[in-house]
């Protein structure tokens, strides 16, 4: 390569620096165009994730991709984030004063925290592939476990378990994947520092679809990280998702389906007894992908009593011994910014258009026309640039694949309809009328 060469290639490429540096960043939660906003007012949520403050005083949940606060005897959500990005899955940190949260703030999913009043907010991963959701606080308050998700070669892929210090970094790989197409997520960590999560467990490598539930499509699995060593808790008929364990880490809240119908279980992890606690719940996700979690995140209050959680449209209270449940109100006022759909008009048939695919080309013995099919329709144009014109007039049937004969006097091609299906026809170029064969 000649030093001229390389010059101009320096001073292209740095000229491109230069325009895409002068391009101002994408900024999410502004997006360009117009966008007007549209009032909510509701007391009732669709897939609503929550968590109780350590001292059991206040709830956050996500609805409609804000998070809130609400006073744990229910009344008006407070908005802590807002806004286009789409914000979801909130967790109290160990001390109450900070939450974590799944945010595509900076354009994907990752991991970002916050205070407890929404300010401070920043992200912990600045993942640009593979994204991350479903944050939750180790006991010390020092690191974060979410869940990653790795793609292959179907549309959806897989999820491992990755650690993340609350001040960022790489992460720790803490689960590795069984296939491309099985998926892991719903961390939760015990007060031992132990992580739960689930997983499909069904035989194969091969993602499925209608998997039978009622044989148990989700398990639920332990590691200790210490050790290691990864062990079985939950696994059986309906299956075991959204891993909770309590405080004291004696018992072990989770989701299962009975009889079709998606119930809390509550298991005491010295026995290995597990009760059906509440019912119905929102019907959860086994049978599919269940990139951001199988079922939406609940916790235990203060004493590992209840249990607060979505369901049915709504945040319950759940009572573990006597199975009672009440209703903590909400009602959420807010507005959300809606930007108007991109569209260009497009004339749905116009009378004459340009013709972009011609199929079975061929030109004549003696280079001076060409026939083609193209709106299936057999077409003839004299060359170099003669007008196409239609071989046949017929539009109740469909002509394809032309062919001129040695002398190039006639054509060939064949035509199909729905009643007299297919023929092959042979044209006389010049004459009138056609022979069928």
């Amino acid at each position: 390569m000649s030093t001229i060469t390389i010059l101009t290639c320096a001073l292209a490429l740095a000229a491109s620096g230069t325009e895409d540096a002068a391009k101002p960043a994408w900024d999410v939660q502004n997006p360009p165009g117009p966008a007007r906003d549209f009032a909510i007012d509701v007391r009732e949520g669709t897939w609503m994730n929550l968590d109780v403050r350590p001292d059991g005083a206040e709830i956050v949940f996500d609805l409609l991709g804000d998070i809130y606060t609400l006073p744990i005897a229910g009344g008006e959500a407070h908005a802590i984030q807002s806004g286009v990005a789409w914000q979801m899955q909130p967790r109290y940190s160990p001390d109450g004063e900070w939450i974590t949260f799944t945010s595509d703030a900076g354009g994907g999913d990752n991991v970002w925290v916050a205070k407890c009043d929404g300010s401070a907010a920043r992200p912990v991963t600045k993942e640009s592939f593979r994204l991350l959701n479903s944050p939750v606080w180790s006991p010390d308050g020092q690191w974060i476990a979410a869940h990653k998700h790795f793609t292959s070669r179907r549309s959806l892929g897989a999820g491992e378990i990755w650690l993340y210090h609350v001040s960022g970094g790489e992460g720790l790989q803490l689960t590795t994947r069984a296939s491309e197409q099985k998926d892991l997520g719903e961390p939760a960590f015990d007060q031992g520092g132990r992580v739960y999560f689930s997983f499909d467990a069904t035989p194969g490598d091969s993602f499925e679809y209608s998997k039978d539930a009622t044989a148990g499509i989700y398990a639920i699995d332990r590691l200790d990280r210490t050790t290691g060593e990864r062990v079985r808790v939950v696994d059986g008929p309906g299956g075991a998702c959204r891993p909770t364990p309590s405080h004291d880490g004696k018992q072990l809240a989770f989701v299962r389906r009975v009889n079709f119908v998606t119930t809390l279980f509550v298991m005491d992890l010295a026995s290995g007894e597990a009760k059906p606690i509440y019912a119905p719940l929102e019907r959860d996700m086994q049978e599919t992908w269940a990139i951001h979690g199988v079922y939406p995140a609940f916790a235990w209050m203060p004493g590992d009593r209840e249990i607060v959680l979505y369901a049915q449209g709504r945040i319950r209270r759940v009572d573990v011994a006597t199975r009672r449940a009440r209703e903590i109100p909400f009602h959420v006022q807010d507005t959300r910014k809606v930007q108007d759909a991109v569209r260009f008009a497009v004339e749905v048939a116009p009378p004459e258009f340009p013709v972009k695919a011609l199929r079975s080309v061929a030109v004549s013995p003696l280079g001076d026309q060409v026939a083609y099919q193209a709106l299936g329709h057999v077409w003839l144009r004299a060359l170099p640039d003669g007008e196409p014109r239609r071989i046949a007039d017929d539009d109740r049937r469909f002509e394809f694949e032309p062919a001129f004969s040695r002398d190039g006097q006639k054509l060939v091609y064949t035509t199909w309809t729905d009643e007299g299906l297919s023929t092959i026809v042979v044209r006389q170029l010049g004459g009138v009328g056609e022979q069928v064969i």
